[in-house]
């Protein structure tokens, strides 16, 4: 059987890293990559970099603000750009769902919040009320969904360093813990976690945080979620740590899942 192999990157802005796409992907040729926080107006997107590295690409951004992207080796059957009920412009360039025969991939950038006391921390929690009523209404857990992104919430102690001092910080916060997990508990499965129970396993490094890479001060807010018929097909689910070392790196790593469909 073959496999289906996805990756998820929060690039924070795609065009300055086109040098590390481009190394990862000569390497990594998996079938679809969701990227976050492309930071970079539809019109400057850089189309012709992937095509000449084999990808179809769509994608949905403004400058300098938020952004996603789906480049995949086949060209999906169906595209579509924020919520399906269309209500909020805003959220064009922070969701994206494309179905590549029977799997469906969900690509979202999940707002960050800035803090537990600022208006963006409601539009958070409505971002996420709102992707569970998407689901109730347009899927089936029965259906093959792969939900991935850059989520802003760890949903776990172990997925932050010194989970004491972060209690109150938008993305670990127990109120938008229990909220993630009631959207994942609609029928997702956290695909990474099936496979690689441990702590020290982040996908983010705060660039503000001296030497956070090298002593692993991290956060695992990178995700891939799948319902039950394709995670029983999960074969691995990994974080790449090289690319975050490279030069002019993202704050973010490569999280890659490989699927026996």
């Amino acid at each position: 059987m073959p496999f289906f192999t996805i990756a998820t990157f929060n690039v924070n802005s795609v065009r300055s890293r086109l040098h590390i796409l481009e190394r990862w992907l000569s390497a990594n040729p998996v079938d679809v990559l969701c990227l976050q926080e492309t930071k970079v107006s539809d019109d400057q997107f850089p189309l012709s970099a992937f095509e000449s590295w084999g990808y179809h690409v769509f994608f949905r951004g403004k400058k300098g603000y938020s952004g996603v992207a789906i480049a995949s080796q086949n060209e999906p059957q169906d595209v579509i750009y924020g919520f399906p009920d269309g209500k909020n412009p805003r959220d064009d360039d922070r969701l994206m769902i494309a179905r590549f025969g029977d799997i469906w991939v969900i690509n979202t950038y999940v707002p960050q919040g800035k803090s537990i006391v600022h208006p963006d921390y409601r539009y958070k929690k409505d971002f996420l009320m709102r992707f569970l009523e998407m689901l109730e209404s347009q899927f089936s857990d029965e259906d093959k969904i792969l939900w991935v992104g850059d989520m802003n919430v760890a949903p776990e102690e172990k997925d932050v360093t010194k989970p004491e001092t972060k209690r109150n910080h938008v993305c670990f916060h127990e109120e938008i813990r229990d909220l993630f997990d009631t959207v994942k508990s609609w029928g997702f499965i956290d695909v990474f976690r099936k496979h690689h129970p441990e702590e020290g396993q982040f996908t983010f490094w705060d660039y503000r945080v001296k030497n956070s890479f090298e002593r692993n001060i991290g956060w695992r807010v990178d995700h891939i979620l799948a319902t039950q018929p394709l995670a029983e097909r999960s074969v691995d689910c990994y974080i790449d740590r090289e690319p975050r070392i490279w030069e002019r790196p993202s704050d973010h790593t490569i999280l890659v899942g490989i699927f026996d469909i």
